[in-house]
């Protein structure tokens, strides 16, 4: 999902676009729904605007799903600001330290430890992105 905005984009662009929760929740919604709502309850594909933002209600069974649900960062019990700046350093470099990142974002090493997993075994399962293939040859062109 996010691999096309994190593909040419440098930190200072990203934390542009990504520098509210309202952003964020946007453009989770957008590319979750980009071919259309399907409720995961009971399939209708008709919707009515959710009680939190940028999520969408079932019209048939009244089922409420929101932009995180059944993302990586659902669940998410610190900032989706913050999630999706782990989610970029991870990404561009996924060999970076929890404790680099934790110390670049003010937040419990754990914390980061945690997600950063969480996001590791999101790649692992998908079998088609290699990071660490991209960080090796990106560090072999750029001579570190």
């Amino acid at each position: 999902m996010m691999e096309s905005i994190l593909k040419n984009i440098g930190i200072l662009e990203f934390e542009e676009h990504f520098d509210t929760e309202e952003k964020c929740l946007e453009y989770l919604a957008d590319e979750k729904w980009k071919e259309g709502f399907v409720c995961r309850k009971c399939g209708h594909t008709n919707f009515c605007k959710g009680k939190k933002p940028h999520s969408r209600r079932c019209t048939r069974c009244k089922t409420e799903e929101s932009a995180t649900a059944n993302t990586i960062f659902h669940k998410c019990k610190f900032p989706l600001t913050e999630a999706f700046k782990i989610t970029y350093l991870v990404c561009h470099n996924p060999e970076i330290s929890t404790s680099k990142i934790s110390e670049k974002l003010d937040l419990r090493q754990m914390t980061c430890w945690k997600f950063k997993k969480k996001i590791m075994e999101c790649i692992d399962s998908r079998g088609d992105i290699n990071l660490f293939e991209k960080a090796n040859l990106k560090k072999n062109l750029i001579g570190e």
